[in-house]
């Protein structure tokens, strides 16, 4: 791929126009031979030829704080001075997010580790909002000689803005390169619940009763609440995240999904500490119910309890972006202090070995046409479909828009 000083500063690729391209016969747009017929698992081997990792993008300097959150909600009608209000995180820590730095980090970790186990896929990376696009990213591929493409998106869990907008990018991204036909693309499954990626948030707990430890604190059960956080949604994309078939209720896969691994992660650890999840990230107009406890008012319940500390797990964050470092290592370490809690942040997988080697299990399944019931996972949720099925994680406001790696709609 190109160096990215090379490119100019441009928003994303618009929205599909049209349906995304099918082969005959098929019910999975633009899907490999394993995946056309629509089944929730695929057990046929499939010989893919490049990886391609799917992020969220994020700015790298001051000038690119504005375009990038234009990007980020385009479409939408935010005014400018609401952006405004948005860049001040990003500001604050010099127009930086960390997340492209992971990503590259990850890539590169990715790389390694698929050719550690002998297999010969480049991996590529492109963004939905920022520098390196993702069609610049798809493009790149095909331009080397790739046609089937293994997607991973950075995203673990189940709703329209953690599934199914990727899902939309990439349909996007192949209108936008006029590669319909030309190129086929899957997606791995969903893996919020594959050992790869709970192991860094166990260890990553440990590590903060360590530290807990060291600050004075070691009754967990009396003085510790363990608040699991992840980003909040509108209510209305929660209901309808998963496949309708499966009929979560209230507040769908999304929901039920977290719920699942942060009761695993406290069975594994052992540890006496209560525990809840809440949200953060809160964004929209206030009349739009979005999902709650947010991580700051559920905070505020706890010295009542006669809870000293919190420690803090980014459940639903993949690595550290702006709002791991806005939401929760600078407003909710304030509200912490304020309510004389100490706190303690856990970490994201980020690229922990563990969280590598998971991934690259995720594409071994794929590659050997893993049966599955062989395939890892840590819940009774698990393991995710291969196909995304029809009519998952709806979007009321904006409709089905074509999408590729899942049935129609």
């Amino acid at each position: 791929m190109h160096a990215e000083t090379s490119r100019t500063f441009r928003a994303k690729v618009p929205a599909a126009t049209r349906p995304a391209w099918c082969a005959p016969g098929a019910v999975v747009p633009g899907g490999t031979a394993g995946t056309r017929d629509g089944g929730p698992y695929t057990t046929e081997p499939v010989d893919y030829d490049a990886v391609l990792l799917l992020g969220f993008g994020g700015p790298e300097g001051q000038d690119h704080v504005i375009p990038f959150l234009r990007n980020v909600t385009g479409g939408r009608g935010i005014p400018e001075e609401r952006l405004e209000e948005v860049a001040h995180h990003y500001r604050h820590f010099g127009g930086v997010s960390p997340i492209n730095e992971q990503n590259r980090a990850l890539r590169a970790a990715l790389q390694d580790e698929l050719q550690r186990r002998g297999y010969e896929l480049p991996v590529y990376w492109g963004n939905r909002n920022w520098m390196p696009y993702l069609d610049e990213a798809l493009r790149a591929a095909y331009d080397d000689g790739h046609r089937r493409i293994l997607t991973i998106a950075t995203s673990a869990y189940s709703s329209y803005s953690s599934c199914r907008q990727y899902r939309e990018d990439l349909a996007d991204a192949v209108e936008a390169t006029g590669l319909d036909g030309a190129v086929e693309i899957d997606k791995v499954r969903e893996f919020f619940d594959h050992p790869g990626f709970v192991t860094p948030f166990v260890e990553g707990i440990r590590a903060g009763i360590a530290e807990l430890a060291e600050r004075g604190i070691t009754d967990l059960e009396h003085d510790v609440e363990v608040l699991f956080s992840t980003h909040s949604i509108p209510n209305a994309d929660a209901d309808r995240s998963g496949a309708p078939e499966d009929g979560f209720g209230p507040g769908g896969a999304y929901l039920a999904q977290h719920l699942a691994v942060a009761e695993q992660i406290m069975a594994l650890l052992g540890i006496p500490s209560s525990w809840q999840l809440v949200f953060q990230s809160r964004s929209g107009p206030p009349q739009v119910p979005w999902l709650e406890p947010d991580i700051n008012d559920a905070m505020t319940q706890l010295p009542a309890r006669g809870r000293k500390a919190v420690l803090i797990v980014p459940l639903g964050f993949v690595s550290d972006h702006m709002e791991v470092l806005w939401d929760l290592d600078t407003e909710a370490m304030a509200t912490a202090e304020t309510l004389g809690l100490v706190a303690v942040r856990t970490a994201t997988p980020g690229h922990h070995p563990a969280f590598v080697a998971g991934l690259v299990d995720l594409v071994e399944e794929r590659l050997t046409g893993m049966p599955p019931e062989q395939r890892p996972h840590v819940t009774a949720l698990g393991p995710a479909y291969d196909v995304c099925r029809a009519g998952c994680c709806e979007n009321t406001r904006r409709g089905f828009r074509p999408a590729l790696a899942g049935m129609a709609p």
